[in-house]
């Protein structure tokens, strides 16, 4: 009989990049679309958990993939064992209609076995930016031009590059804030101009 062997060590450009696809994965399952004003999403678990029953086994089914990127990077089992324990919840869970919906969008198994994935690359792997994992899909591109282009390796471009969202976010408020400013302002001459006649 052999030994077990020893897996190998990922590099840490490729632990970065299995757990950017994990975080692809997690957003796609748990949170594509964001409730707003809140760090809660939706994904296509919860989608999947209104089809009864075969949507349930599915969302486990899909849900085996996160497992299976942290063993990629070396993620011992043992701690892997609570986020397993939560998927099969998850999905027996769901076999209780409305209920098991609802339970989809606060537990979030894809995303707990990202954070666990996380946190064993930054002991392992040294790596302590999470940029990767906030906006997977934008770092994936910058990655891709940046093999191609010299403008796109400008820390300053590649800074703005992975921010598009903040930043969107940020004229939105900032738009909503002279929106509201210019409406008030608009009401306040109305009511002046009621008063005086």
């Amino acid at each position: 009989m052999t030994a077990p062997t020893e897996q190998k060590k990922l590099t840490q450009q490729q632990a970065i990049a299995v757990e950017r696809d994990l975080a692809k994965f997690a957003n796609t399952m748990d949170s594509l679309v964001r409730i707003p004003f809140t760090k809660q999403g939706v994904g296509a678990d919860a989608a999947l958990s209104t089809i009864p029953f075969a949507g349930d086994i599915a969302g486990f089914i899909l849900t085996l993939y996160a497992f299976k990127k942290a063993r990629e990077v070396g993620v011992p089992q043992h701690k892997l064992k609570g986020v397993v324990k939560l998927a099969i919840m998850d999905m027996l869970v769901g076999f209780v209609p409305i209920v098991g919906t609802l339970f989809d969008v606060f537990i979030r198994p894809s995303r707990k076995t990202l954070e666990i994935v996380h946190e064993h690359i930054r002991e392992e792997y040294q790596v302590h930016s999470d940029i990767h994992v906030v906006h997977p899909f934008l770092h994936e591109s910058l990655e891709q031009k940046q093999k191609t282009s010299v403008f796109w390796r400008n820390p300053i471009v590649s800074w703005i590059w992975l921010r598009i969202p903040d930043l969107l976010g940020i004229a939105v408020l900032l738009l909503l804030v002279v929106a509201l400013w210019a409406g008030l302002s608009f009401l306040w001459q109305f009511y002046q101009s009621f008063q005086a006649h």
